[in-house]
């Protein structure tokens, strides 16, 4: 990880994509891999019920021209897909990951969004739709359309949530770890994020041939017009979730945001009875790093209400 100090993480994190200050060092670098479409595995566990090893293997995938790294832990019938929070990519679940797959058998995937990771940087600035693209698309070329159950951390929350709506048909449940609420971007809420981290990007703009200081360049470009807009998604009625809020949120030091966090988790999960919001005891907004085995919880319980 890098040295971004700790106390500014949840907040980079909760701001989108503006959350690349919490790369881990070189992870922005620009990565046409030539790894095959099914390398050599990037990590083991133990099959569920088997004792046997299972690996999580690489596989490399297109979409609209540049190349996205996807892992899966092979299982058979349900899939599991794990969206890390901004900054972060696959690595973030290398814990969780293979728990996951021991304790329900779902074939297991985690991913790494465009920039990040063993992805290809994309130019331009970063657009929940391409993102949500990507991961259609990498879901896809892995012959994954339907009977998946979505694990979002912060940033992806807004992945969550678009593709939710766009394909509710493609889900049977989602966990949203600390996630990005439609509810929470409302008109008085994106200034205040948007001013928060002005100075980071005024300083990015001195280096913007770094990868860290691209990512926030191109992720800042827009923010207040895609935040306006992510605010009017809407989750369906018809997909079950659970709603997990850290106790401290990204707001620790702001009490007056963090209610706000806490608010719009609430409005969210009373919008439908089958949500269910959980409080993340004494956590911060790391919650997946912090308490794995809260969040490994959260995901068996879902997926086995859903199975």
């Amino acid at each position: 990880m890098s040295h971004t100090p700790r106390r500014h993480r949840s907040t980079y994190r909760v701001l989108s994509s503006l959350a690349v200050l919490t790369l881990a060092a070189g992870a922005a670098t620009a990565c046409s891999s030539n790894d095959s479409s099914s390398s050599s595995s990037a990590s083991t566990s133990a099959s569920a019920g088997t004792g046997k090893a299972a690996e999580a293997k690489l596989h490399m995938v297109d979409n609209d021209g540049h190349r996205l790294a996807f892992y899966a832990i092979q299982g058979s019938g349900s899939t599991i897909v794990l969206d890390s929070g901004g900054g972060e990519y696959s690595s973030q679940w290398k814990d969780i990951a293979p728990k996951v797959h021991a304790a329900t058998g779902a074939t297991v995937i985690t991913y790494d969004r465009a920039g990040l990771g063993k992805s290809d940087v994309v130019p331009g600035a970063w657009k929940v739709q391409s993102a949500v693209s990507d991961l259609k698309a990498g879901l896809k070329q892995l012959g994954i359309t339907k009977d998946v159950t979505l694990v979002a951390h912060s940033q992806a929350g807004e992945i969550a949530n678009n593709l939710a709506q766009d394909d509710p048909e493609m889900l049977s449940g989602a966990v949203l770890v600390d996630a990005n609420l439609p509810q929470f971007f409302t008109d008085e809420q994106i200034p205040r994020l948007v001013a928060a981290t002005q100075p980071d990007v005024d300083a990015a703009k001195k280096d913007p041939e770094k990868p860290a200081n691209r990512q926030l360049i191109s992720t800042a470009e827009g923010f207040a017009e895609a935040h306006q807009a992510f605010h009017k998604v809407v989750w369906p009625t018809s997909v079950p979730a659970t709603v997990m809020v850290s106790e401290k949120t990204p707001f620790a030091a702001s009490p007056p945001d963090a209610q706000h966090w806490r608010d719009a988790a609430a409005s969210f999960v009373k919008e439908a009875p089958n949500r269910t919001l959980v409080t993340a005891k004494g956590t911060s907004h790391e919650v997946p790093t912090e308490r794995p085995d809260l969040v490994l919880k959260a995901i068996e319980d879902r997926f086995a209400a859903q199975h």
